[in-house]
């Protein structure tokens, strides 16, 4: 009775390559703002990430960026996607700090569609969709309203970064 929530990646051709279920699961109590998505969503099990013609690209969901370690579970990977919906409470306080530090961790550029605004049931998102290099450096942000976020990602960035800085290198847990 449960659904999953979901996201899918599409090849030139619309044949569906690769799909991410969402693994954690939001919940949220703060006075009258309460939040359960177990209640009506079935987690995912599974880490996922996929080759494409842009690079290997890791998949996560909305709250899954509170958890590093999924991410660490697919790295090292070019660039890292997660489409949220993070509430205007938690996303005012914490959205733009973990992307920038997921993009850190990782040395990957982190792309971040958000949803944002009043919805009809009342509830306020954040928005603030966001495109992060693998420095932590903003590179394109679109704070409210609908649009699309546009930005040149340089997958050579990547490697000059890492061979600066070869923090995924030096890793001693977790390594593959």
């Amino acid at each position: 009775g449960r659904v999953r929530n979901a996201s899918l990646v599409y090849d030139d051709q619309g044949r569906r390559v690769a799909r991410y279920d969402k693994i954690h699961l939001f919940g949220f109590q703060n006075g009258a703002e309460r939040y359960d998505e177990s209640a009506t969503i079935e987690a995912g099990q599974i880490p996922v990430s996929v080759e494409t013609p842009f690079g290997k690209v890791g998949l996560s969901v909305c709250y899954d960026l509170r958890f590093p370690e999924l991410y660490r579970a697919f790295s090292p990977v070019d660039m890292i996607f997660v489409p949220s919906a993070f509430t205007a409470t938690t996303g005012r306080a914490h959205w733009e700090t973990l992307l920038r530090a997921r993009a850190i961790e990782n040395l990957a550029y982190v792309v971040a569609p958000a949803q944002g605004g009043v919805h009809t049931n009342q509830r306020a998102t954040w928005g603030h969709s966001m495109i992060i290099d693998p420095w932590g450096e903003i590179i394109a942000c679109r704070d409210e309203g609908a649009g699309v976020v546009v930005a040149e990602v340089d997958l050579s960035r990547n490697a000059r970064v890492r061979a600066s800085l070869p923090a995924l290198d030096h890793r001693i847990l977790g390594r593959h």
